[in-house]
C-alpha cells in the first residue's frame, strides 16, 4: 500500500511539472492542472504518513536505481511523523495555489508550477530516504526547486540576487552535509544512514555531528545563514511561499532529529552553542520583523524567529542527550516538535492571506495597507489566526508550543555542570524576551493593517476563490482545534518520537486525560482544551455583566478610527501609522539593529496660527550579521580575487611555472603524510 501511494504521488508530481514545461501557461485551465495534482500527490502522502506512524513502517529496496550503492527508502516513524506534517499542511496550501492559479495575476511565467511540484517532489523524497546518495541528491532537488521558485518571475537585479542567494545558500548547507556523511559513512564503512550508529564517540563522530546539525539548520534560517529567508521569500509569489516557509523548510528540522536518533551522545561544546545560537536567532528574527516595512517581510523574519525557538528546544533534547536525562531529552523534542507544527500551519496561513492582500492591493506596505480585515474577512481572519498563533496567545497551537519551550529551558537547574546551566539560563532569557516583542511586533500587524476602514480605492478584491478560502479556513480553524486536541496530538508525537525517545517517556507530559505537564510530575500543568471552553464562556459573562450594568448604552454606536493618532487635531494620512508604532523598538534596540536617526524629508500642510502639520521623515536599519560578517567577508573576497586577477597575464611560461609549484607542494605534502 505504502509503496504504491508513494509511486502515485510521484507520478503525479512528474506529470505536473511536465505540463508546466511543456504545455506552458496560456490557458487557465492548464496553469491550475499542477497545483490540482501536488492537491492529490499530497493526499496520497499524508496517508502514506499516517499508516506508517499507525501501523508500522518498512524498508524499500530500489535497488541500484540511482547508480551509487543500493537506493534505499526507509519508512519508520519519525520520517511518517514529517510526511504527514508537512503534507497535511500541504493540502490546503494546494488548494489555495489552485485558486490563485485561476487568476490574471496568477502565474505569468513557467516555472512556478514545476517549481511547486519540484518542491513537493523533494521534500517527501528526503524524508523517506534510507541512504547517504539518495538523501543528498534530493536535497540538492530541493536547492534547485526553490531556485526556480524565487527566479520564475524576476524583473529586477534585486530579485535576481535573492534567486542566487537562495541558491548559493542551499549549496552551502548541502555541503556541509556533504562532508559530513562522507565523514560518517567512511568511518562505518556503509552509504546507509542507520549505519551511522555504529560510529564511536571521537573526533570523528563530533566533527560529523556539527557539520550536519550546521548544514540542517542553514536550511530553518539559523544564524548566520538567515539571509536567504527574507529576500528569498519575498521573491517568491503568491502560495508558493507557503510551500517554501511551511511545508519544505520542515526537512530541516528532520535532519535534526534524525542526526539526533542515529548519533545520539553530542559534544558539549555543540550543546552549548546550538543553545545560545537558537536564542540569538530567535531574537534577532522578531527584532527585524517588528521594525519592517514590508507585510511579506515581517512573515519572512517572523520564520527565522521561529527557527531559533526550534533550535533552541532541539539544544535542550542535546542537553538532554549529553547528561543521560531522557525525561529532558524527551522534552525538548516534544517541545520543538509542538513548535513545527504551529510554525508550519500558522507560516503557510499567512503566506497565503498575504499572497490575496498583495492580489487586491497590489503592494504589501504596511502604511498603505488600512482595513484588511473588513476588505477581504477570510484572509484577514486567516492572517490574524496565524499571528495570534505566532505571537504565542492563547488558546492556540502557538500558546502551547511556547509553553513547553519555556518550561523545558526552565528545567536548567536539573543539569551538571556550569557550562550547560549558563547556556540553559541564556537561552532562556533570549527566548522570554522574544516572546515579549513577538507580542508587540504582531499587535501592530493586527491593530493598524487588519483593522480600520478600508481604501476606498474602487479596486477588485480577491479573498482566495472557493478553494483558496477553504484552504485558508481549514488553516485558521486547526490553529485552535489542534490546542484543544494537544492531549490526542502528543499521543502522535510519541509514535512518531519513538525512534528517539521510548513511547512511555512521552507519555509522562500528559498529566491527565486534558491536562499536560512538562514530563517532571510536580512542576507546572496547563490544560488547553479546558482554555477553550474557559475563555470563551468568561467572555461571555463579562459582555453579560457589562450588558446589564450598561443597559442600552452599551449598544450605542460610537464611530472612531481605528489606532487614530493621539494628538487632537490629526487623522487621515498624518495619523499613527505602522512606522511610527515600531519607533519605539527600533531606538531601543539601536545598538541591535544599527538604526540611524532619522533625516526630515519634506513638511507638508503648515499651519502656523493653528499650529498645525506634517513631517515626514525617514530612519534605517541594517541585520548586524549582514553588515559586521558579510560585508566584511565580500570585501576581502573581492580583494584576493583582484589580486589573483592579476596572475592571469596570459604568458604560457607563468601557468607552467603554476603547474610546477603545484606539483612541488603535493610532493611536499605526499612526502610529509608518508
Amino acid at each position: 500500500m505504502n509503496a504504491s501511494l508513494l509511486l502515485a504521488a510521484f507520478i503525479l508530481l512528474g506529470i505536473g511539472m511536465l505540463i508546466d514545461v511543456v504545455v506552458g501557461i496560456g490557458r487557465k485551465r492548464v496553469r491550475q492542472v499542477p497545483y490540482a495534482l501536488a492537491l492529490g500527490a499530497s493526499c496520497c502522502l499524508l496517508a502514506v504518513g499516517i499508516h506508517v506512524v499507525s501501523d508500522g513502517g518498512q524498508v524499500l529496496s530500489l535497488g541500484n536505481l540511482l547508480g551509487v550503492g543500493t537506493t534505499t527508502l526507509r519508512l519508520d516513524d519519525l520520517s511518517g511523523l514529517f510526511v504527514t506534517i508537512s503534507f497535511g499542511i500541504a493540502i490546503p496550501v494546494s488548494a489555495t495555489a489552485w485558486s490563485w492559479a485561476g487568476q490574471e495575476t496568477g502565474p505569468r511565467r513557467r516555472g512556478f508550477g514545476a517549481g511547486y511540484c519540484g518542491v513537493l517532489a523533494a521534500t517527501a523524497a528526503i524524508l523517506i530516504a534510507g541512504d547517504a546518495f539518495g538523501f543528498l541528491f534530493s536535497w540538492e532537488l530541493l536547492g534547485i526547486a526553490f531556485y526556480v521558485l524565487t527566479s520564475a518571475s524576476r524583473t529586477s537585479a534585486q530579485e535576481a540576487r535573492a534567486s542566487w542567494l537562495t541558491l548559493a545558500t542551499a549549496k552551502v548547507s548541502g555541503a556541509l552535509l556533504l562532508f559530513g556523511f562522507l565523514l560518517l559513512s567512511a568511518s562505518s564503512g556503509s552509504f546507509l544512514l542507520a549505519s551511522w550508529r555504529t560510529v564511536s564517540p571521537g573526533a570523528v563522530h563530533a566533527a560529523g555531528y556539527a557539520l550536519l546539525v550546521i548544514g540542517f539548520a542553514a536550511k530553518l534560517g539559523v544564524v548566520p545563514l538567515q539571509a536567504w529567508i527574507p529576500v528569498g521569500y519575498r521573491a517568491a509569489r503568491g502560495p508558493t511561499r507557503a510551500v517554501m516557509a511551511g511545508v519544505a523548510v520542515n526537512v530541516g528540522a528532520y535532519g535534526l532529529w534524525r542526526t539526533l536518533s542515529l548519533l545520539g551522545r553530542p559534544p558539549l561544546w555543540l550543546v552549548s552553542v546550538v543553545l545560545l545560537v537558537g536564542g540569538l536567532t530567535a531574537l534577532l528574527g522578531i527584532a527585524l520583523a517588528g521594525v519592517e516595512t514590508r507585510l511579506s517581510r515581517v512573515v519572512a523574519y517572523s520564520s527565522v524567529e521561529n527557527a531559533g525557538i526550534i533550535v533552541t528546544a532541539f539544544g535542550i533534547a542535546l542537553a538532554g542527550a549529553y547528561t543521560g536525562k531522557p525525561e529532558l531529552e524527551t522534552l525538548g523534542l516534544l517541545a520543538a516538535s509542538l513548535q513545527v507544527v504551529a510554525h508550519a500551519i500558522a507560516k503557510s496561513l499567512l503566506f497565503c492571506s498575504v499572497s490575496n492582500v498583495e492580489e487586491t492591493y497590489d503592494t504589501d506596505a504596511l502604511d498603505r495597507l488600512r482595513g484588511v480585515g473588513k476588505a477581504l474577512p477570510i484572509s484577514g481572519a486567516g492572517f490574524a489566526a496565524g499571528a495570534l498563533v505566532l505571537a504565542g496567545l492563547p488558546p492556540t497551537i502557538g500558546f502551547v508550543s511556547e509553553w513547553f519551550v519555556l518550561e523545558a529551558l526552565m528545567q536548567q537547574f536539573r543539569l551538571p555542570g556550569l557550562v550547560l546551566r549558563l547556556s540553559m539560563a541564556g537561552a532562556g532569557a533570549l527566548i522570554a524576551l522574544t516572546a515579549g516583542i513577538a507580542l508587540l511586533a504582531f499587535l501592530r500587524i493586527l491593530g493598524l493593517v487588519l483593522l480600520g476602514t478600508p481604501r476606498g480605492d474602487g479596486r477588485r478584491r480577491f479573498d482566495g476563490g472557493l478553494l483558496g478560502r477553504g484552504g485558508i479556513i481549514v488553516m485558521a480553524v486547526s490553529c485552535f482545534a489542534l490546542a484543544a486536541a494537544t492531549p490526542w496530538e502528543i499521543r502522535f508525537l510519541a509514535r512518531g518520537l519513538s525512534p528517539i525517545v521510548g513511547r512511555a517517556v512521552v507519555d509522562q507530559a500528559l498529566k491527565s486525560q486534558w491536562v499536560l505537564q512538562p514530563t517532571f510530575s510536580g512542576f507546572s500543568i496547563l490544560s488547553p482544551t479546558w482554555l477553550m471552553i474557559v475563555m470563551p464562556t468568561a467572555f461571555l459573562a463579562v459582555a453579560l455583566v457589562a450588558t446589564a450594568l450598561s443597559g442600552r448604552r452599551y449598544f450605542k454606536v460610537r464611530r472612531v478610527p481605528a489606532w487614530h493618532s493621539a494628538t487632537a487635531g490629526v487623522s487621515g494620512e498624518s495619523s499613527y501609522t505602522a512606522f511610527g508604532f515600531a519607533n519605539p523598538l527600533r531606538h531601543v534596540l539601536a545598538n541591535v539593529l544599527g538604526t540611524q536617526r532619522g533625516q526630515v524629508l519634506v513638511e507638508t500642510s503648515v499651519d502656523v496660527v493653528r499650529g498645525r502639520g506634517a513631517v515626514e521623515y525617514t530612519t534605517s536599519v541594517v541585520e548586524p550579521v549582514e553588515r559586521y560578517l558579510y560585508r566584511p567577508v565580500r570585501r576581502a573576497t573581492l580583494s584576493v580575487a583582484k589580486v589573483a586577477r592579476r596572475l592571469q597575464s596570459g604568458r604560457l611560461q607563468d601557468y607552467v611555472g603554476y603547474m610546477l609549484l603545484a606539483l612541488v607542494v603535493a610532493l611536499a605534502v605526499a612526502a610529509g603524510l608518508h
